[in-house]
């Protein structure tokens, strides 16, 4: 009584041990029961606590037979029936607990995975109370129906009712089970199940059968397939039914006690088959009417749920369908607004092309015009240069036969042979050809040479008519060289009047034909040159002087043209010292050609200043190149997967760096600043994986392109081929990589607090129009229907959603940080509110007077950027570049 008392102490360790010793005292714990009977254990829970306590003790430290002696009911006649009844009870009643009424219908229609094994728990102390029972009674005798039979044998017809639904309801949750969940994971369920079925199928041989018309329902012979779904529909429910009877239970026997009839039926056990009827009709009026008003009430409420989930089920679709309307509707208009927009740019877009095609025709024309002279000047240059073979061809052939007929004019010709009159006859007819007069002595020797008189003319003389006939010959070639110099002079001149052309305005060129036709010209007048110094070394070299002037002429004419064409699209100043030098290379041409038809001043005429105008050419062109253009075109391949791997890793870097600061600023940051940081960081951090996923998607669009377009070539071929879409390729992904450190540099400086936040919603605009420019690039030669085109319009969408989001985030951060520092003006006089307010005014007009200069000079930025990256990119060869400055603009203008 001392260790096992209400009090709420803890049991003193000195009460304990003379109990311990009483058990080993007297071979047991006899005492110790006669004691804790006569205890309240049910009625206090501390006194029960303790008394397990001490229990315990006496279990581990006292006596072996305490533990045996603790069992002495389950060997009395009623001790093991309760003991496994009360398992089955408690067994049933945690199973209520769990599962509520009216849950295992519901979970027909949901989802079982949470309640479908407690069913499968409950069955076990079923099959092990039925035999006990039987075991219990003396079968010898009929026992069902003494007090004692029917006292043991009542509470098996509530366990037969339970195990009806019991069965109905395991069935109908192993199939719902089998149809939200693979078969392999439901395979212990099977398992057991089929065990639990197969022992039931053996109690049914080993029983004997009972005389009609008393049945308990049990499975079929075959358990259900669950691995075929329509096996449910060939389950019959067991439902026990239990007729009512008219005499009164104490006066007539029970007679017609029977079940609903369903298939695969064993009878009862006959022994206890009276006591069942007996006690089953006292209970059958009421327990049917309440079972028939508890199935009505389930169905309608099971009606009405359904009722209501179907009304709350159409209310969400119609909801949800408004809301689709909504949006459909919300986004027709904005389609209707943007295809208004749009048809308003295309007509605008198509009155520009019809401007350019009327300008298109009149260059056409002026082309063809220019094609007409230039043909007709080649015809000229070939008839003069066929004059002037055949004119160098006789005179060849008047030179040998000069040199043929000295030796004989030398010495004495007693008799001239007859061969030689046909020659000196052909001789005349040439020589009267070309007006040269023959010498007398000639003449003469030609008619006393029938008589074969010797003629011997004076040496003075003979030399005379030498000189005579070697200026005359000098004469004939200095007519050939004035003749082509003023046929090359007038072709430069033509060149220098087409420049004033208005017709040749519409012409354009790139300044690297312009280049290609300067390097040319170049080359041509240094053979000219080399070739003017050998002809006044020697005149009878002018056959190599003659071709390389109608070669100048046609060069330096062709280089004054494309001149003139590369500065109608060459910014303003670059273009006006173009032109101005084209003109003066023409001048310093046709000075040079005038010289040359002079004979007094051929001696004098230089071409260096044609040489150093054209130099001064190829330095304005080289300024006009592209700057991208010095790279080899076969590196142009390599290039754009540099410039591609660079653009990504400078985005990751990027990335790591936000996270970085992210990490910094929660360690370091607290309050409103943190959450402002954490929320720009965390936009920033969306941004660059959104222009990460662009950057590969265009990475995939631009292999796409140069499989589809490369043919046989390599891709470094395909590169170099299409040098402009490649550069415009690099310049792009530059720009991505730079505007990705530029906004990181800013959100850093905007975290210390050392930035603007302006300045990081600039920079992010600023990206978003990077990756525009690299998105038009790509789109510029890839198929509109490619699912990578797709891919990358998805990813550009991405990162406008995400800059967005980014200069969303740093507006709102930026109206926290401000209503945090809010002023105070709660103490400032009248005077200082009046001071501070024309203060305010002054500061406002000067900021605006800011904004305006400012506004003006982001204008003329953009001018010359447009100017500078239309020419370094190649926007002029494809109409997509205007689309691509369009949205530049609009990324990096919007408020």
């Amino acid at each position: 009584n001392k260790a096992i008392n209400a009090q709420e102490v803890a049991v003193k360790e000195k009460h304990p041990p003379p109990c311990i010793l009483g058990t080993h005292h007297e071979k047991g714990a006899q005492t110790f029961w006669s004691v804790v009977n006569r205890l309240p254990l049910s009625g206090n829970a501390v006194l029960c606590w303790k008394f397990c306590h001490v229990f315990h003790k006496l279990l581990r430290d006292g006596h072996s037979n305490v533990s045996a002696a603790g069992w002495g009911h389950l060997s009395e006649g009623y001790g093991q029936l309760c003991s496994i009844y009360l398992k089955l009870l408690r067994t049933k009643m945690e199973f209520h607990t769990k599962v509520s009424e009216g849950l295992l219908l519901w979970v027909m229609f949901v989802d079982v995975t949470d309640v479908a094994w407690h069913p499968l728990v409950l069955p076990e102390p079923n099959p092990t109370l039925l035999p006990t029972v039987f075991s219990s009674l003396d079968m010898s005798r009929s026992v069902s129906v003494t007090a004692a039979g029917q006292c043991r044998l009542a509470p098996l017809i509530q366990v037969i009712l339970d195990c009806s639904h019991l069965y109905d309801y395991t069935v109908k949750l192993l199939f719902k089970l089998h149809s939200c969940l693979p078969a392999d994971t439901l395979q212990g369920h099977r398992d057991r199940f089929l065990e639990q079925f197969r022992k039931i199928l053996t109690n049914r041989a080993q029983s004997v059968s009972p005389p009609p018309p008393i049945h308990a329902p049990l499975p079929p012979q075959n358990p259900p397939n669950f691995l075929r779904a329509s096996a449910l529909s060939e389950h019959i429910s067991p439902v026990v039914v239990i007729p009512a009877e008219a005499s009164s239970p104490d006066s007539e026997p029970i007679t017609d006690l029977e079940t609903r009839p369903l298939p695969g039926c064993v009878p009862m056990a006959p022994a206890w088959l009276g006591v069942l009827r007996v006690y089953l009709v006292s209970l059958l009026p009421r327990d049917r009417l309440i079972e028939q008003l508890y199935r009505e009430i389930s169905a309608l409420k099971e009606e009405l749920e359904n009722f209501k989930a179907e009304s709350a089920r159409g209310m969400v679709q119609l909801r949800g369908r408004s809301s689709e309307l909504e949006a459909e509707l919300a986004e027709q208009r904005h389609l209707k607004q943007q295809a208004q927009d749009e048809s308003e740019f295309l007509r605008a877009e198509l009155e520009e092309l019809k401007k350019q095609r009327e300008d298109t025709e009149k260059a056409q024309r002026s082309l063809t015009e220019i094609e007409r002279r230039a043909q007709a000047n080649e015809q000229r240059y070939s008839k003069l240069k066929e004059k002037y073979s055949e004119l160098v061809q006789n005179h060849a052939d008047l030179l040998r036969k000069v040199g043929s007929l000295k030796p004989l004019l030398a010495s004495p010709l007693p008799a001239v042979p007859s061969q030689h009159w046909g020659s000196l006859s052909s001789l005349s007819a040439v020589t009267r050809t070309r007006s040269i007069p023959l010498p007398a002595q000639l003449w003469g020797f030609c008619r006393a040479g029938g008589g074969g008189r010797a003629v011997t003319p004076a040496p003075a003389r003979q030399e005379s008519r030498e000189q005579a006939l070697q200026q005359r010959l000098a004469e004939e070639q200095f007519a050939l060289l004035q003749g082509t110099a003023r046929e090359a002079e007038r072709m430069v001149r033509d060149a220098l009047s087409r420049l004033e052309d208005p017709a040749h305005i519409g012409c354009t060129g790139s300044a690297d034909y312009l280049l290609s036709r300067m390097l040319a010209a170049s080359e041509c007048v240094e053979r000219l040159r080399d070739a003017h110094g050998k002809y006044l070394s020697n005149r009878a070299a002018v056959g190599s002087l003659l071709p390389c002037l109608a070669l100048f002429a046609h060069l330096v004419s062709d280089t004054l043209l494309q001149g003139s064409a590369t500065s109608h699209v060459a910014p303003m100043e670059p273009a006006d010292r173009l032109l101005e030098m084209c003109r003066q290379c023409g001048s310093e041409a046709v000075s040079y050609l005038s010289a040359l038809q002079d004979p007094g001043s051929v001696e004098g005429a230089d071409c260096s200043l044609v040489m150093t105008c054209l130099s001064r050419i190829s330095t304005i062109g080289e300024e006009l190149r592209p700057r991208g253009l010095d790279v080899k075109q076969e590196e142009l391949g390599d290039l754009v997967d540099k410039e591609m791997a660079a653009t990504a890793a400078a985005i990751e870097t990027a990335a790591a760096r936000i996270e970085e600061m992210l990490s910094k600023a929660r360690a370091g940051d607290t309050g409103v600043k943190l959450e402002v940081n954490e929320r720009i960081l965390g936009s920033c951090t969306g941004l660059m994986q959104a222009i990460h996923i662009l950057v590969l998607a265009s990475k995939d669009l631009q292999k796409e392109i140069v499989e589809s377009g490369r043919g046989a070539a390599s891709p470094k071929e395909f590169y170099a081929k299409n040098s402009r879409w490649t550069e415009g390729l690099i310049s792009a992904s530059k720009a991505v990589g730079w505007g990705a450190t530029v906004m990181v540099d800013a959100a850093d400086l905007v975290v210390q607090g050392k930035g603007t936040f302006e300045e990081l919603m600039v920079c992010s605009r600023e990206i978003a129009a990077s990756t525009a420019q690299l998105v038009a690039a790509s789109k510029v030669k890839a198929d509109k229907d490619s699912a990578n085109l797709c891919k990358l319009q998805q990813a550009s969408r991405g990162v406008n959603q995400a800059t967005a989001s980014v200069v969303a985030s740093t507006k709102a951060g930026k109206s926290q940080v401000e209503e945090k520092d809010s002023m105070d003006f709660s103490s400032m006089t009248l005077t200082q509110i009046k001071r501070q307010e024309m203060d305010s005014q002054v500061r406002v007009l000067e900021l605006e007077n800011q904004l305006q200069k400012e506004r003006q000079k982001l204008g003329e930025l953009r001018k010359k950027h447009y100017e500078l990256a239309g020419v370094a990119e190649g926007w002029e060869e494809d109409g997509e570049w205007i689309l691509v400055l369009l949205w530049m603009e609009s990324c990096s203008g919007k408020e």
